[in-house]
């Protein structure tokens, strides 16, 4: 079975936000940077064994949950188990694991707070997933523009993705909702969208599709 996790705050606060009970409002996570292809600016790894944090060449920002899972073992281990039984399945049985590892009366999923889609089946197994269960909502980012894109075109109410700024699309998104990571609330204004600062309104800005950004967060390097 695969793991979700709930009862962290960014969690509890946003089932509070929507009057959902803790277990109602679950996370769904893979390793940071291991199953990010598409990343750039923030592409980190934290070494399955030992947590030991390796940045890559074209680091400008160290990707918060790489500092989670070198910090916190018992996350790492939940985002390789579930890394571990994922790769290598058919989408059929990507799409069966996932529908049978669900919580009993989840209501809302939040996909990749660490991690990312780390091939198209994977993607689509999801996607089958979202369309076999319109009482859940899922939700989260993404820095593959084409899938953002795909999900926006099908019209899945209950899925929303936001493309996240730092990736290998940047130069090809258009109107597409975006999330950027900055560096303090004032560099919102020279880019003309609202900096969130809590979950809550994380939450709302992806439901809507509307672009905005957050504050760097994690542990960062020296400089």
């Amino acid at each position: 079975m695969l793991k979700f996790s709930f009862g962290n705050s960014k969690l509890n606060k946003l089932a509070v936000y929507l009057s959902l009970a803790k277990k109602q409002v679950v996370g769904f996570d893979l390793p940071a940077g291991y199953t990010c292809s598409m990343a750039r600016d923030c592409k980190s790894f934290a070494n399955k064994k030992t947590g030991k944090i390796t940045d890559s060449v074209d680091m400008k920002f160290r990707c918060y949950a790489v500092s989670t899972e070198a910090t916190f073992p018992n996350a790492r281990n939940m985002h390789w188990h579930n890394y571990d039984l994922l790769r290598g399945l058919s989408r059929d049985e990507m799409i069966a694991l996932i529908e049978s590892s669900l919580p009993v009366g989840v209501k809302v999923v939040r996909i990749h707070a660490s991690g990312d889609y780390f091939n198209e089946r994977y993607f689509r197994a999801w996607c089958e997933v979202a369309y076999n269960h319109p009482e859940i909502i899922f939700f989260g980012y993404t820095k593959h523009l084409d899938y953002v894109r795909f999900v926006r075109g099908i019209e899945l109410d209950n899925f929303k993705l936001q493309y996240s700024f730092g990736g290998k699309h940047d130069s090809f998104v258009t109107d597409e909702p975006t999330i950027r990571v900055i560096n303090s609330p004032a560099d919102s204004k020279e880019l003309g969208v609202a900096c969130v600062n809590n979950p809550a309104d994380d939450f709302d800005f992806i439901m809507a599709g509307k672009s905005f950004s957050i504050v760097i967060h994690g542990t960062q390097p020296a400089k």
